[in-house]
């Protein structure tokens, strides 16, 4: 059975649930809600298995905090003998416009902490990620308010159909391929 690490980076806790730097966390509890999976708490951070045509996906939140997630990754792959290639870090990103989806299998952090934690620790820029624009509409030096702030309400009235679409990766990317997901959601 093949196996598939998808991690959703976040913060723990009430104060950072619905932020936009949360969109991990809120993306991979959306695919658990639907599939009606439960999550365990586990040594650096809360678990749950989902399974579909062969295919196993293991989502993992860090308890880490975000500019940490390195350490949760790498022990979660090496733990459940995952290769890297089968590695799909989701996460938000300033640059894109709010809710466009951008998959890729390689580049920078872009900025963002997490990612760069995540390439620390796994020394290389060559891993699966999975971008959810929230758009840059604040003012400078305003950055980190803004992505610790909670969702307008015209985002919040768009948010359930981008988790839809975007919880549709997921599966994707197990059972179709990166080069195929990529092809199929990129820009949607």
């Amino acid at each position: 059975m093949k196996k598939f690490l998808i991690v959703g980076l976040g913060n723990i806790g009430p104060k950072y649930e619905n932020t936009r730097h949360n969109i991990g966390f809120k993306i991979v509890d959306h695919l658990a809600h639907t599939e009606a999976l439960t999550w365990e708490t586990v040594k650096l951070g809360d678990i749950t298995t989902y399974k579909k045509k062969g295919r196993t996906f293991i989502l993992l939140k860090p308890s880490t905090y975000m500019n940490l997630s390195g350490k949760a990754v790498k022990y979660w792959l090496e733990k459940e003998k995952i290769p890297q290639e089968n590695l799909l870090v989701v996460t938000d990103d300033l640059n894109l416009p709010f809710g466009t989806l951008r998959i890729k299998t390689k580049g920078s952090d872009g900025g963002h902490n997490g990612l760069k934690d995540i390439q620390n620790v796994l020394q290389t820029t060559k891993y699966n990620r999975f971008r959810f624009g929230i758009s840059d509409a604040f003012s400078k030096g305003r950055q980190v308010d803004y992505v610790l702030g909670e969702w307008t309400e015209e985002e919040k009235a768009k948010l359930q159909e981008r988790l839809d679409k975007s919880i549709e990766v997921i599966p994707a990317f197990g059972l179709a391929g990166i080069n195929n997901t990529m092809n199929t959601f990129n820009g949607k």
